[in-house]
């Protein structure tokens, strides 16, 4: 592949310079094989000089007005809407994402820089509240230098959350990609460039796990925003307590659906490449377990292995695939061990479980269907982040609710059923943060919040303007 892809530097203090780090981390194409670039694995160097350029720079950035940072985001939009398509392609050679996932998220990644610019726009630095002769002085302050660190399944999308939250509320930030995915960074420092971001108000270091964890632990840094694994979760948060920092986190999930008596099998399997395994099942919110009712579970699970053969597999580049490689040679050794585990566990292989004829090359791995499931099994608790569903019988609501909510995550799932109220009312007594209703999202809400249970987050999980806010009071007199 063409060494234009191959990056010796880093975006710190609004500008490209070379990396004090020699060490090199090789992205890889997960449909080939193929090495189709690398990038610095940034050192204490590295991770102070872009660090100290953020604090510089807040000084300036954070005295600017809500309707001043919001120009700057609509530039960001702007721009990043102009590379948009070569972002896209970009992502999905590195992660093996299939065009209608990476195309997705590059469309929901421009609307919240856009809406970024709107919540800018709202915010009121400062307000008098009843209380004493004069009343007292209330003030939103930007909290400081934030540190933003994505993972690899939607890195611009899960980036710009935090990007736009933290420019609005008037901090400055160092990213940190995830590695397998820091290629499109770089474009994405040229977005920032071209907008005009003033110099040090985004910084973009690259580097894998022990970089994270100097930037986390770095002096200037004041929060941490982090989505990724809940395990990668857990030890930022033992580091942030440490310092006492601030810690914002969406982690990990094993979301599930459930189908009631009277759910529609149609609707469920229409759902499944967009809900169950989008993205071969590699994102947070994938609703890999499906609890069904013991009265139809033969004919639920015949409906999905018709429905999980049929899906166009392969290619990430062709249009037409819904399903393709994982991302990662790691991440297709993960999900294979649980294959076989689940197996060794009892569970019965209904579908796939192994790699797929005719791809010599490429990270691919079959839909995977198991039932004959028990709830006390790793394939049941465990989030494997491939395409492998698990199904499990119930008797009673009571029992499903209670399957539903017997992992350690609480961040998505859905109810199935042809009466909504009934599924309303079921979905109001699951412990997560979000449930569809027969797996529809409705129209597409950018400020939609909500909080994501258990050891699917850290502080709520949400990158929130208000979260990179600091209140003052000044009663007075």
């Amino acid at each position: 592949m063409s060494t234009q892809l191959d990056h010796d530097d880093l975006f710190i203090g609004g500008d490209f310079v070379e990396a004090a780090s020699r060490e090199r981390f090789t992205a890889i194409n997960p449909a080939t094989e193929e090495a189709i670039g690398s990038v610095p694995e940034s050192n204490a160097e590295d991770i102070d000089r872009a660090a100290r350029a953020a604090r510089a720079a807040f000084a300036t950035w954070s005295q600017t007005s809500g309707a001043e940072r919001g120009e700057v985001l609509t530039r960001i939009a702007d721009a990043f809407a102009e590379r948009a398509h070569e972002i896209a392609a970009l992502v999905a050679r590195q992660n093996g994402a299939p065009h209608w996932w990476v195309t997705q998220n590059i469309r929901i990644t421009e609307a919240i820089y856009r809406n970024g610019a709107k919540n800018a726009a709202k915010i009121v630095a400062e307000e008098v509240l009843p209380g004493g002769e004069h009343g007292t002085v209330v003030r939103k302050e930007p909290l400081g230098v934030i540190a933003a660190i994505a993972p690899w399944n939607s890195p611009q999308a899960l980036l710009s959350m935090k990007v736009a939250a933290a420019l609005a509320a008037g901090c400055t930030l160092v990213i940190k990609p995830s590695p397998e995915t820091s290629l499109d960074s770089y474009l994405l420092a040229e977005v920032l460039r071209d907008a005009g971001v003033p110099a040090g108000v985004v910084n973009i270091i690259t580097g894998g796990a022990e970089t994270g964890a100097a930037l986390v632990a770095h002096p200037e840094i004041d929060k941490v925003s982090f989505t990724g694994s809940t395990a990668a979760g857990r030890a930022i948060a033992i580091s942030c307590a440490e310092n006492f920092k601030a810690l914002t986190a969406e982690l990990g999930g094993k979301s599930a659906a459930v189908l009631l008596e009277d759910a529609d099998i149609e609707t469920f399997t229409d759902s499944i490449a967009w809900r169950c395994l989008p993205f071969s099942g590699q994102v947070c919110h994938a609703i890999t377990r499906v609890i069904v009712p013991r009265s139809r579970h033969d004919e639920i699970v015949e409906a999905i292995k018709k429905t999980l053969t049929g899906l166009p597999y392969g290619d990430p580049a062709d249009p037409k695939t819904l399903l393709g490689p994982l991302a990662t040679a790691a991440q297709r050794a993960r999900v294979e061990e649980y294959i076989r585990l689940g197996q060794e566990e009892g569970a019965t292989l209904a579908l796939g479980g192994g790699r797929p004829k005719g791809f010599e090359k490429g990270y691919y791995v079959e839909p995977t269907v198991f039932t004959d499931v028990d709830p006390s099994m790793r394939i049941f608790n465990e989030e494997i982040f491939g395409p492998v569903l698990t199904v499990v019988a119930y008797d009673t609501e009571e029992e499903a609710a209670a399957l539903h909510d017997a992992t350690d995550f609480g961040l998505s799932g859905s109810v199935f059923s042809t009466d909504i109220e009934h599924a309303t009312a079921f979905a109001r007594r699951l412990q997560t943060g979000e449930v569809l209703i027969n797996g529809k999202h409705g129209a597409p809400n950018v400020d939609l919040v909500r909080s994501f249970y258990k050891h699917s987050s850290i502080g709520g999980g949400m990158d929130l303007v208000p979260g990179y806010q600091l209140t003052k009071s000044i009663p007075r007199g």
